[in-house]
């Protein structure tokens, strides 16, 4: 009498629960991925100012709060960035003075 040997395989369960349990999860971003987006942001209110101070020397501005309001924006967004980047230079300077 032979004797066949057992293949193993995975069992894969293809069955949708009514809770919602076997939703394909969302990618959740990254710390990094989330520095690159506000980072970019940054930099793309700061050509933003750039252009309008272009257009406003040229004299093709007729509305010169708009250039204003671009170049607060862009500036507060420079400043809210520097003090994040300085909060976390901190927080890694107080980490690194911990003793274990």
């Amino acid at each position: 009498m032979e004797i066949a040997s057992l293949a193993l395989r995975p069992v894969a369960m293809h069955a949708e629960s009514h809770l919602g349990e076997t939703q394909p999860k969302e990618e959740t971003k990254t710390f990094g991925s989330y520095l690159k987006d506000a980072l970019s942001e940054v930099n793309g209110l700061q050509k933003e100012s750039e252009r309008q101070n272009i257009l406003l020397a040229a004299g093709k501005v007729e509305d010169v709060s708009q250039v204003v309001v671009a170049g607060a924006k862009a500036d507060l967004a420079l400043q809210f960035t520097l003090q994040i980047r300085n909060r976390a230079v901190s927080a890694y300077q107080e980490i690194m003075r911990m003793q274990v």
